[in-house]
């Protein structure tokens, strides 16, 4: 939280919130720079800032005035916020969801269970994506002291160690009829739309990684001797440090691509949000796994940065759907035809 105290006194918090509630008003692109920036060096600060956002921004584009008093907190820092998507039984299929929402007075009742939270237990705000009626879902807005809402014990994970990740627990959770976002009967849709710019927070999350990788490697080879001279003289590692830029200043050049498409053309933005995050995500896993080997031994110890980048690099391949889910997204804009992804 230290780090998250940090871009609350810099102000970056509200950079993505409009100046209507006291934020700088960033643009998807804007918002990227500054992921990219942090997550060079820790990616659980840009992972808690983004997270932040992605809550925010679905308040802002669905929520009414009411709804825009949590996205305000949030701005200013004084309040943090999550998504809840992913349940027990899987985390890619929103339609697959359980936990249910139904009508009990002039309140709302949500039970269920949602897993791998980020910032579970700090957010303030949590927006929970509920089944309603049949096949149709809505998303609330569940604060923290509200009745019937509890925490999982904190997760230990591979890797975003500065991160919490826990389960939220909702048991006859009443919520005020009004902290249904937009129609209780479209939450598909709401969901569907924060994911294409939280994939593009995830892919430039990923970039990030794999720019702060390349940066060790790049100092360390040109540090390190063998043979009496810099490894970086060597013809074999010119050669993965070459690779590896290249594969750097294309996944950005596809990002930045994605990222500038999602106010011009919202359906094309969409696949191209999946292509970044799979091709950016896939570059972290690549580099930091070259940029371990290239540091030799002291690659391969813990406390080394390339050790925790490559730790931190393997979720980007995970959440926010899976790489596997991304190219299904991809190949139906190519193909057309059905796909629940």
């Amino acid at each position: 939280m230290k780090s998250y105290e940090a871009l609350r006194r810099e102000g970056i918090t509200g950079l993505a919130a409009p100046a209507r509630i006291g934020g700088q008003g960033g643009d998807l692109l804007t918002q990227c720079i500054a992921i990219e920036e942090l997550s060079r060096v820790c990616a659980t600060t840009g992972l808690t800032l983004m997270t932040c956002w992605s809550f925010a921004d679905s308040l802002i584009a669905f929520g009414r005035d009411e709804h825009l008093a949590a996205a305000e907190e949030v701005a200013r820092g004084s309040a943090l916020g999550s998504w809840c998507y992913t349940e027990p039984q899987g985390g890619s299929d929103l339609s697959g969801a359980r936990t249910r929402a139904s009508r009990h007075g002039s309140q709302w009742r949500l039970d269920g269970t949602k897993r791998f939270i980020t910032n579970a237990g700090w957010s303030d705000w949590y927006l929970v994506l509920a089944r309603t009626e049949g096949d149709s879902f809505g998303v609330f807005l569940v604060n923290r002291h509200d009745k019937g809402i509890t925490f999982g014990k904190p997760e230990s994970k591979m890797g975003m160690r500065g991160s919490p990740t826990c389960d939220v627990y909702l048991e006859e959770c009443l919520i005020p009829e009004w902290r249904a976002l937009g129609d209780p009967a479209k939450g598909l849709e709401i969901a569907s739309a924060s994911l294409v710019e939280s994939r593009c927070h995830v892919a430039v999350q990923a970039l990030g990684i794999a720019q702060g990788a390349l940066d060790e490697a790049v100092s360390y080879t040109k540090e390190r001797n063998q043979f009496g001279r810099p490894i970086a003289n060597f013809q074999l590692v010119r050669g993965m440090i070459a690779d590896l830029t290249v594969k750097v200043e294309s996944s950005r050049a596809l990002l930045y691509q994605a990222a500038g498409m999602v106010h011009m053309d919202r359906e094309r933005a969409r696949a191209f949000s999946s292509m970044a995050k799979l091709l950016c995500s896939d570059t972290a896993m690549a580099v930091t796994t070259d940029a371990v080997q290239l540091h030799g031994g002291y690659g391969y110890m813990e406390g080394s940065p390339v050790e925790r980048m490559m730790r931190d690099a393997k979720i980007t391949q995970i959440y926010e759907g899976t790489n596997q889910v991304q190219r299904l997204i991809i190949a139906k804009h190519m193909l057309g035809g059905s796909s629940r992804a």
